[in-house]
């Protein structure tokens, strides 16, 4: 089920809604969580039902893990649990990508599974391996299974994102408070859920088909198509995924439920490292404390340093898909990453205007190697870019008036308002109250055209 749908705002959404406020005040907490967890596999199921029991036997899994590891202590358990994660997500996502390539290695004919890879499946696998990591480290304590199983599969986040991490969600079920109906938290998470809903249908879902184009067209662009094409697949990427995000947040506060925020306006980045800390911003404390300072992070010395980033980056880019213009995309952050902390350290400062241009054409050419369907259309779409094209003086595909579009929408993106900011200052008036009925009404005439949002494929 889809977040822009009629039948999830329509039916789903609001009766969820009056059940679970319903169940909290006239039976039991528990019987709300209890509520909550069903209607979300619901939610998961309503997509493709065959993908129910590997999310149920994840849950199962984690949870038993959860408790061995906290009990023993022992690290055997928990790399046991790490694999049987890794395996079953390599096994979905991976699989079909190690055989072709080993075909084309080995010069072999392996047939090639026609896998479909579950929805959500690298959202919550993450979410469940940070918790057992947790728990090894002791900073977990034990939950009861019904608020474990909440915490894997609330549905604002179950498809995709953000990560979870228990000790920001889970305390929120036992606080009785949030298992009240509130005004103010239903009147904020419609207005927040409004804006995404916005951004993804009448936004993100316009830029496709002429950013489709130039893709599909990746032989034969020449210099304006290319830039059109990049900078269009950077703000649809934007808009598409920030307005999940905060379709996210406020379906979550709907709930009573804080929700992490996991865009930070990174289009306003002056540098990669800062990029990082506003894009994504979920996965990044994912990468950040459970692979790269595992690794050895900045501890082991310099060289080691810029080995454990490289390899952090490179290991994220696999993460988003199984192909090798992912890889190139997580190298590319990985090298860029190694660039700007050496710079920090021999200090020599570059003007915020400068240090911002750079940063943003680095993340644009690198977009395109994250939305090309191969490296060859990759490659010549960069080349493009550079105007070292032979089809430097090709004729357009795109209307040159996108690039008035084009400007329009960055400048939106650079001065509009971060989330703190817009929960901070909202207030249940009627200048509100007309911004989430225009954003609403625009949104659902674009129903018509119902589409996946685009981290759905990672």
């Amino acid at each position: 089920m889809l977040f822009n749908s009629y039948e999830f705002i329509f039916v789903f959404l609001p009766i969820t809604l009056l059940i679970y406020f319903g169940i909290a005040k006239f039976k039991s907490i528990n019987m709300a969580i209890g509520f909550l967890v069903l209607a979300s596999l619901v939610f998961y199921s309503y997509w493709d039902i065959n993908n129910l029991p590997i999310l149920l036997c994840s849950i199962i899994f984690n949870y038993i893990m959860g408790i061995l590891i906290e009990k023993t202590k022992s690290k055997k358990w928990l790399v046991f649990s790490i694999i049987s994660n890794l395996s079953m997500l390599g096994y979905f996502k991976y699989s079909g990508f190690f055989i072709v390539n080993l075909n084309a290695i080995f010069n072999v004919d392996l047939p090639v599974p026609e896998i479909i890879l579950p929805l959500g499946i690298s959202f919550f696998t993450f979410t469940q391996t940070a918790y057992l990591v947790d728990v090894y480290r002791n900073e977990s304590k034990g939950y009861s299974f019904l608020k474990y199983s909440l915490f894997v599969t609330v549905f604002p986040h179950l498809i995709a994102g953000p990560i979870l991490y228990h000790k920001k969600i889970i305390p929120q079920f036992s606080e009785k408070i949030n298992f009240i109906f509130s005004y103010k938290n239903m009147a904020l998470g419609i207005f927040i859920f409004s804006l995404g809903l916005f951004k993804k249908v009448v936004i993100a879902d316009r830029l496709a088909p002429w950013v489709n184009t130039v893709f599909e067209n990746a032989n034969s662009v020449g210099f304006v198509d290319a830039w059109l094409g990049a900078l269009g697949y950077t703000l649809q990427l934007y808009f598409d995924f920030s307005g999940y995000s905060e379709m996210a947040i406020g379906l979550g506060l709907m709930f009573n439920l804080k929700l992490p925020i996991n865009f930070n306006l990174p289009y306003k980045s002056t540098s990669i490292i800062d990029f990082w800390r506003r894009w994504h911003i979920s996965l990044s404390e994912f990468l950040k404390y459970y692979l790269y300072i595992p690794m050895g992070g900045n501890r082991l010395g310099e060289y080691k340093r810029m080995r454990n980033l490289f390899l952090t980056m490179l290991l994220g880019g696999l993460w988003h898909g199984a192909g090798w213009t992912f890889v190139i995309w997580g190298a590319l952050h990985g090298l860029y990453l190694m660039i700007n902390h050496f710079w920090r350290k021999i200090d020599h400062a570059i003007p915020n205007k400068l240090s911002w241009f750079i940063t943003i054409i680095a993340v644009v050419f690198a977009w395109v190697f994250f939305r090309s369907d191969n490296i060859n259309d990759a490659f010549n779409i960069c080349i493009a870019m550079t105007g070292l094209s032979s089809n430097l003086n090709s004729a357009s595909i795109i209307s040159h008036s996108k690039i008035i579009e084009v400007f329009v929408l960055f400048l939106i993106v650079l001065y509009e308002n971060n989330m703190d900011t817009r929960i901070e200052s909202f207030k249940p008036n009627y200048l509100f109250l007309a911004i989430t009925i225009i954003t609403l009404l625009s949104s659902l005439f674009y129903f018509a055209k119902v589409s996946e949002f685009l981290y759905f494929q990672f």
